[in-house]
Parts: structure tokens; C-alpha cells; sequence
């Protein structure tokens, strides 16, 4: 029997990169969001050895070098049990496009394997095979709104915000992830300091972050070897979920806001635009053109090439997708999932 998952996509509210670590990595600092858009996978197990993976998506790897591959052979292993596991990708999601396409396959795979063959793995168990395969595959464990550190694979579930309206832009660009840190640590070593200043950080509502419980780690939001770029982005943070956790509303126009459009206010930002628009203006231009189009927010997701704009109505989004699309961008309207929403819709048709 065939079971049919939907892998749904991420976008990252804010992205800090820290200073490198000696495996290779950086240390990173992130909010990520589940969205709505999704790729479709359908995994069956039968008698036999060995995994196979089908894709019409020429860019897709069918071989060991797949996430899919990989955390097929791991969740097996886990599982004591053999057989013939055949994985068919229906590819909606950009390939490097930013938004976690190839590890929500992954995630979408372990969870379907579980279901094939009636049996499941511990929690803990599912989190340890996740991160070993990649640094964004735990977040897809949780779904809705999610803090990530260390390199991303520390994840803590944060209170969902409601489901807001967004524009997701998808620009035939492939950006490369391992160019753009290396990119990054270039202009670090040479002191570069590309970008405009940063907007202030509000103050005041330290001591938020106990509201977060740890799935993976009990780290902190910093380290003593944190440097200064990301004890910033932890305070706006702090002063973001403050004002969530706050008993006063958060007013605008007169209204309960939407904390998640509060990001403009805690100056929360993409580091990887710093170093991904100057060597591909089109993308930066892309943002404007979100802004321009009545976006609350709007940021480039992960090291890109998708970028998405928060709006304050479907409405909004709608109107702003089509008028994108008239003018030659590939535009989609969707919405931001929270943890219930994204549960409940991945194994429904």
C-alpha cells in the first residue's frame, strides 16, 4: 500500500549567521515558519532490497545523495526490517529555492515509512535520524512556528502566530547555500560591512525565551561565543516574544495586530541578503517589488532564491499575487501554517 504525505515548505522570519564552528558549520540563529505550499510523496514497501526514488524533475537526485535516500536507509535501519522501498516525488517546490523543499521531502518520507509498515520509532529517535541527515530536517518534525540554532537542527517550538496571508516569489535562479556562507566569510575576513544600518532593537522584555521548550538541545539563545551580530537578533527576539506574551494587544490601526507583522518593528532581517542581492540584483529588485506590491514584510528565505511578503488579508495577497504574475513574476498566494494546520493536512488528499 502507498502512502501519500504533502511536504510542506518553510520560510525563515529572520536569519543571523554567526561565527564558524570547527565542524564547518555557523553557528545560526533563525525563526522558522511552515507555509502551505508543498511537494506530494508516495512511498510503498514492498518484498525485495534496496530503495528507489522517481521524480520528473530532471534537478532531482535519484541516488544516495538524496535526502529521501538517506533518511529511507536510516529509518529502516532504525526499524530492524527490510524490504523494497520505492519513493515517487511530485515536485511543486523550487530546487534551491530556500524553502526547505528537499528536506520536507525527507521528513515527509520517515513519517510515510512509518505509516507502510505500522510501526514507529521514538520521538527522540526520529529528531536524532533527522539532524544526522540534515541541518533544517527537525524543524519539519514540529511544523508551525519554530526557533532554530546551533546550525539550524536545534529546534524549539514557539507559540504559533495566526495564519497570515503571504506572497511567495520564485525566481529561476538556483542560489547556491555553501557559495553564500562562503561568500559571507569572505567579507567577514576583509571586514566588510555590506547593507544599510539595522533598524533599532527594541528593549525591555528580556527573560521571554524560558517560554520555548527544547526538542532537541537545552541550548541557549546565545553562547558565550556568540559574537555581537547574534546576541542582536537574540534581543529582538526576546522583545518580539515579549510582545506575544504581553497582556496588552498589539494595536494597529486601532485593532489587535498580527504579531507576526510586529517582525518590522523588532528590525528582524536575513543576513544572507547581504551577500545573495549583490550578486544577483534581480533578487534584491524582488523584494522591492513585494514591498512595492503592499507587503507588511517581506525578506529573502534562507540563502534564497524564493522570497515571500506577509500581507494583512488573503485578499491583499490574492490581488498582489495576481498583479506580480501580470507583470512576469512567478507569484503564489498562500498562508502560513500553524503546528495544528500542518498536522492535519499532511496525510489528507
Amino acid at each position: 500500500m502507498a502512502v501519500t504525505v504533502k511536504s510542506f515548505a518553510k520560510i525563515n522570519l529572520g536569519l543571523r549567521i554567526g561565527p564558524a564552528r570547527p565542524d564547518g558549520f555557523h553557528e545560526l540563529l533563525t525563526v522558522y515558519q511552515t507555509i502551505g505550499l508543498h511537494d506530494v510523496i508516495h512511498v510503498s514497501v514492498a518484498r525485495g532490497s534496496g530503495i528507489e526514488i522517481r521524480c520528473a524533475d530532471p534537478r532531482v537526485p535519484r541516488d544516495e545523495s538524496n535526502t529521501c535516500f538517506r533518511i529511507a536507509e536510516r529509518t529502516m535501519a532504525a526499524l530492524r526490517t527490510k524490504g523494497r522501498v520505492l519513493i515517487e516525488i511530485e515536485k511543486r517546490l523550487p530546487v534551491q529555492g530556500g524553502l526547505g523543499g528537499a528536506s520536507a521531502n525527507a521528513v515527509a518520507t520517515l513519517l510515510a515509512l512509518e505509516r507502510a509498515l505500522r510501526r514507529a520509532l521514538p520521538q527522540a529517535e526520529k529528531f536524532r535520524i533527522a539532524a544526522d541527515v540534515g541541518s533544517d530536517l527537525p524543524l519539519f518534525l514540529i511544523g508551525g512556528t519554530i526557533l532554530g540554532v546551533g546550525r539550524g537542527e536545534q529546534v524549539f517550538p514557539l507559540p504559533d502566530f495566526p495564519a497570515t496571508a503571504c506572497v511567495v516569489l520564485t525566481p529561476e535562479i538556483g542560489v547556491s547555500t555553501p557559495r553564500a556562507f562562503a561568500e559571507w566569510d569572505r567579507r567577514e575576513t576583509l571586514g566588510l560591512k555590506p547593507g544599510p544600518p539595522r533598524a533599532a532593537v527594541p528593549t525591555g522584555a528580556e527573560g521571554t525565551d524560558e517560554c520555548v521548550r527544547p526538542y532537541t538541545s537545552t541550548a541557549k539563545l546565545t553562547t558565550a561565543h556568540a559574537s555581537d551580530r547574534m546576541i542582536e537578533l537574540g534581543y529582538g527576539l526576546s522583545a518580539w516574544l515579549g510582545g506575544l506574551y504581553s497582556s496588552a494587544p498589539l494595536v494597529e490601526g486601532g485593532r489587535a495586530g498580527n504579531p507576526l507583522l510586529a517582525l518590522v518593528r523588532a528590525g528582524i532581517e536575513n543576513d544572507f541578503e547581504q551577500v545573495v542581492f549583490p550578486e544577483y540584483p534581480e533578487l534584491g529588485e524582488a523584494k522591492r517589488v513585494l514591498l512595492r506590491a503592499g507587503a507588511k514584510y517581506a525578506s529573502l528565505s534562507g540563502s534564497g532564491s524564493t522570497l515571500y511578503g506577509l500581507f494583512g488579508s488573503r485578499t491583499e495577497s490574492a490581488s498582489a499575487a495576481a498583479k506580480l504574475r501580470k507583470a512576469g513574476w512567478a507569484a503564489q498566494a498562500t498562508m502560513t501554517l500553524t503546528r495544528t494546520g500542518y498536522w492535519r493536512r499532511m496525510f489528507t488528499r
